[in-house]
């Protein structure tokens, strides 16, 4: 065999090697039972979820983690660092604190919820997340139980924040502020931008959990999980 002849056959093999292989990827997913797809999702799912709520329903769940901690919006921000100048900087902090708080107790609420749009999952909801990329997970949470958490959360926002005498100024001066179109009139209401904070950083910290356990199932030491997501590797 001469050497043309041994580079296009060595060059055939590694295609058809590759292809090979790129096949057996792609036929996994679609090879996993509907059974084994369903049960591997929802497990994740409903550990994601359940570690979520965990971390952010504690003291300091979202005021100590910057992913998540709720601040004041733009606008609002930069009148505080005015307040600050006057000497009243702990008027400002004692309301991010308030805000903070609200979002850490209405949090544990959600648990019910998010399990029910687990149970409730399709075949077809669970291939599309396990194949849909890391926001997956979030955007089927976001789908599913945004509004019905909203309704329940706001009362306990509302609860919390009206604690805080400066809750009412809030209202007050982000309304004229979004009058003037200064801010955006969904964060011009301190119990509905605290609620909508509240559950951005809910489904986010539900997607760093499952990100995790899409890396390494195994350290979950779930035999399901780690057919699962071991199939998408």
């Amino acid at each position: 065999m001469d050497r043309r002849q041994f580079t296009t056959l060595t060059l055939f093999g590694t295609t058809l090697f590759s292809a090979a292989m790129q096949q057996a990827h792609a036929l996994s997913l679609s090879d996993l039972s509907n059974a084994d797809a369903g049960k591997g999702l929802k497990t994740a799912l409903e550990k994601g979820a359940s570690a979520a709520i965990a971390q952010l329903g504690a003291v300091d769940g979202f005021l100590g983690n910057e992913k998540v901690r709720i601040a004041l919006p733009g606008y609002l921000e930069d009148a505080a660092k005015l307040m600050r100048t006057f000497g009243q900087g702990a008027k400002v902090d004692e309301l991010v604190t308030s805000m903070n708080r609200a979002a850490e107790t209405a949090v544990p609420m959600a648990k019910d919820v998010l399990m029910k749009a687990v149970q409730g999952m399709s075949v077809q909801d669970a291939k599309g997340i396990l194949s849909g990329g890391d926001t997956a997970v979030s955007q089927f949470f976001a789908e599913k139980t945004r509004s019905p958490l909203g309704t329940k959360f706001l009362p306990i926002v509302t609860q919390a924040t009206a604690k805080v005498g400066l809750a009412d100024k809030y209202n007050q001066v982000a309304g004229r502020a979004s009058d003037l179109g200064l801010m955006k009139k969904e964060d011009a209401n301190i119990q509905q931008y605290v609620t909508a904070k509240a559950l951005d950083g809910l489904y986010l910290m539900i997607g760093e959990e499952e990100k995790k356990i899409r890396q390494n199932p195994v350290a979950y030491g779930s035999s399901i999980l780690t057919k699962v997501f071991g199939t998408l590797k």
